[in-house]
């Protein structure tokens, strides 16, 4: 989104994080001694017969994991990881296979030296399995952490979206995007307008912009410090996506920076670094994407298929002409998502954008989003989303549901050719959800070219509004194994409903 980043923030002591330098990564590994696992482990990516498990050590060292049915481990299987090394900053991920379908899953992990004769203390983490059949489901989406100078925030024991989420005890959350904000340094304080404070837990990678490879990688570890974090990600998997500020904000293949704090002017050479950091950091299976980047479907039971999408790193220039066909998705990833839709016997066809596609979000004088702000006949990235919707139509794939985030408030969309200037498609939800830990705000102009309701908004009364204020926010699905009936909650930070509604499946 576009928003006035607070660009003179400073770091004032590393110290304040209350670790060792050990912990930061553009730090050398240690050598010698005892393996730690410093940021604490996550799942991702899980299928029906096992998952992706992460962790991060602070010197060379060899990643093992214990699986069991059990949260005792009496009965474990050891899976040897990969090594823990400089040349990843110290992640690793391994994908532990051969688990039943549809059932809990204990792990714990140590880092073994390379010798073989110490190893850490073991993390612990648990996730589920996919089901395969008319199975209840459960889930959590949100984006957008840390942005706009609000970070982990001590005096709230870190980020309190997250306990919220683990509290409703989902089967996995879709993280949406804007998963650390590299572009948006953090103070140690922050005066609110009443004089309130607001304290931020600080490390030197939070200090300015990020630019190098150990920089961003110092984003990705900013958040993992969280401790409200790391508890959600040891019990909670994640499918998780990027959207702009993992690399900079408004950002688009082939742009040239004219920001000053930034050296590296090239955003392609940046995004590149950013890639290979959210790649380290994140528990994402590049088997499972498409092309090996972010894009892919995974299944989870008969009722649910969520498709992640990238509308990020195929997207066209902001400045492009609005009355052009454009493209968000690229013409590979348009056409998977359509035949992929189209071969899907789930129920409910989840559909993660990083983008909503109604919202008029702006870039300057450009646009950041898919709307182009004009009234009438789809143009620029809006071409590309009417040939999608016309296909599914064209089709007859029913049960599309979509997901997204990125815009900082909340809101229920229904979209209808009934109010369109467009008809070739059938209607649809769009459900925005977040921040889950920035500043809120909006609302966001809707574009009527295809036909959007705003059936319910949640938003702040002025831009930037900092989380103590409100306003934070994640969504939850609930798919009813027996009727096929699919509920979707809009809450806050503390889990409270704000508004829901039940849709019942159509028949192909």
């Amino acid at each position: 989104m576009s928003e006035g980043v607070v660009n003179r923030r400073t770091l004032l002591k590393a110290s304040a994080v209350g670790v060792a330098g050990a912990l930061v990564p553009g730090v050398a590994l240690a050598r010698g001694g005892r393996p730690e696992l410093t940021h604490g482990v996550q799942s991702g990516d899980v299928s029906w017969d096992g998952g992706l498990v992460w962790t991060r050590a602070d010197r060379p060292a060899r990643m093992v994991v214990e699986v069991s049915a059990d949260p005792d481990f009496r009965r474990a299987r050891v899976v040897r990881g990969p090594l823990l090394t400089p040349d990843t900053g110290g992640t690793g991920k391994v994908r532990v296979r051969g688990l039943p379908p549809g059932r809990s899953v204990h792990y714990r992990v140590v880092a073994e030296d390379l010798d073989g004769r110490v190893r850490s203390e073991a993390v612990t983490g648990s996730f589920r399995t996919a089901p395969l059949g008319r199975a209840d489901v459960r889930f959590t989406w949100s984006g957008d952490v840390a942005g706009q100078g609000w970070g982990s925030n001590p005096d709230l024991g870190g980020m309190p979206g997250y306990a919220a989420m683990t509290a409703r005890r989902p089967d996995f959350f879709l993280h949406s995007g804007d998963t650390v904000y590299a572009d948006a340094p953090l103070q140690e304080r922050v005066v609110l307008p009443d004089g309130r404070v607001w304290r931020n837990t600080t490390t030197p990678a939070k200090a300015k912009v990020a630019e190098t490879l150990d920089e961003y990688r110092g984003q990705f570890a900013y958040t993992m410090l969280d401790p409200k974090v790391r508890e959600f990600t040891a019990a909670v998997p994640s499918f998780v996506q990027w959207d702009d500020h993992e690399v900079v904000n408004n950002w688009y293949p082939g742009e040239i920076l004219d920001l000053p704090q930034y050296t590296e002017k090239r955003v392609d050479v940046l995004a590149a670094r950013a890639f290979r950091a959210f790649h380290e950091w994140q528990p994402v299976d590049p088997a499972r994407a498409v092309d090996g980047r972010v894009y892919r479907k995974f299944g989870y039971g008969a009722h649910v298929e969520v498709f992640v999408l990238d509308m990020r790193s195929y997207k066209d220039a902001n400045t492009s002409p609005r009355d052009k066909a454009g493209r968000v998705l690229g013409t590979a990833q348009a056409r998977w998502l359509v035949d992929a839709l189209d071969r899907s016997t789930a129920t409910w066809k989840i559909i993660a954008a990083d983008l909503p596609i109604g919202l008029v979000v702006p870039d300057g004088d450009g646009i950041e989003g898919v709307a182009n702000g004009l009234p009438g006949a789809p143009g620029g990235r809006e071409h590309e989303l009417a040939w999608v919707l016309r296909e599914l139509k064209r089709r007859r794939v029913r049960n599309t549901v979509w997901l997204t985030a990125d815009v900082h408030y909340t809101a229920a969309h229904h979209y209808s050719p009934d109010r369109a200037a467009t008809f070739d498609f059938d209607p649809f939800w769009e459900f925005v959800s977040g921040p889950l830990h920035a500043g809120a705000f909006g609302p966001n102009a809707l574009d009527p070219t295809f036909g959007p309701q705003a059936v319910f908004v949640n938003a702040p009364p002025a831009a930037n509004t900092s989380p103590l204020d409100g306003f934070q926010h994640f969504g939850e699905v609930f798919v009813d194994g027996g009727t096929g009936e699919l509920t979707v909650w809009l809450r806050d930070t503390t889990g409270r409903s704000l508004w829901s509604t039940t849709l019942e499946p159509q028949r192909r």
